[in-house]
């Protein structure tokens, strides 16, 4: 397996929000919903380098879904997960043909994620899959919290796990308390083949804004986005939860991880 100096920091949130949340059991098949971006590649390492660290057996592939556009070319992906040991699947769907052609979206998006949301859990469904595990990080998460308040006046964000009884699937994102600028780092530290995005739609959101709102008002406010979560943890809001992991334990799996690496 491909080795890389530099995931030390995403392995540590990934693993804490994995047993805090008891994501992952004995004989799970995670399908990665690989997108193409730096979050979802991070996360098919992170969960391939984890099977050496955690103390339940599970497979992890990967599995992209290509909308139709085009250009697209996953072979380079496709390279990355061999060297990680992701066994790895492309979809092909019209997707892009049916949005944008078809029925010629004005807001796309919405429409978008429910029609890939759908084809990863039948794809995953077809290849034994039991869970899904998802690319979305701590702002993400603090992110998604401020445009439900702004936009559709509730408090709410995405659940770390969530099981949907209509497909029985359950949905897993490890990187919950990871930081969108460690994964960033890991993936220009480690060259991941992140693939640009070609949506027409892509940056012209108002998620996009809203990051920007919150990266201005986090340089004047430092520790905004945690001040935040924190306060979704305490509300227990969405399935989230104070940290339950003591000081002690911290410590304990650091130096096992250490002992482990230089073994």
């Amino acid at each position: 397996m491909k080795e890389f100096s530099n995931i030390e920091n995403i392995l540590s949130h990934a693993r804490k929000a994995i047993e805090e949340y008891d994501m992952i059991k004995d004989g799970d098949k995670i399908a990665v919903g690989i997108s193409g971006g730096k979050d979802s590649l991070a996360l098919a390492c992170a969960l391939a380098k984890l099977k050496r660290f955690l103390p339940v057996k599970y497979e992890v592939i990967g599995l992209t879904i290509d909308m139709g556009l085009e250009g697209n070319d996953f072979s380079k992906i496709a390279e990355l997960m061999k060297e990680i040991g992701v066994e790895y699947h492309v979809v092909k769907t019209e997707i892009y043909e049916i949005i944008f052609n078809v029925r010629k979206e004005k807001n796309p998006c919405s429409l978008c994620a429910r029609m890939r949301r759908g084809a990863i859990h039948d794809a995953a469904k077809e290849l034994g899959c039991n869970k899904i595990a998802l690319g979305h990080h701590f702002d993400d998460v603090v992110e998604t919290f401020m445009l439900n308040l702004f936009f559709e006046g509730r408090i709410g964000s995405f659940s770390p796990v969530t099981y949907l009884s209509r497909k029985d699937l359950t949905m897993i994102r490890p990187f919950v308390y990871t930081h969108e600028k460690e994964i960033l780092s890991f993936s220009k530290g480690a060259s991941l083949p992140v693939t640009e995005t070609k949506c027409p739609a892509d940056g012209n959101t108002e998620r996009a804004k809203m990051k920007d709102y919150l990266s201005i008002f986090d340089k004047e406010h430092k520790g905004l986005y945690h001040r935040i979560l924190g306060a979704i943890q305490r509300g227990e809001i969405d399935g989230f939860h104070p940290d339950r992991i003591t000081a002690e334990e911290k410590k304990r799996r650091k130096e096992e991880n250490a002992s482990k690496s230089n073994e």
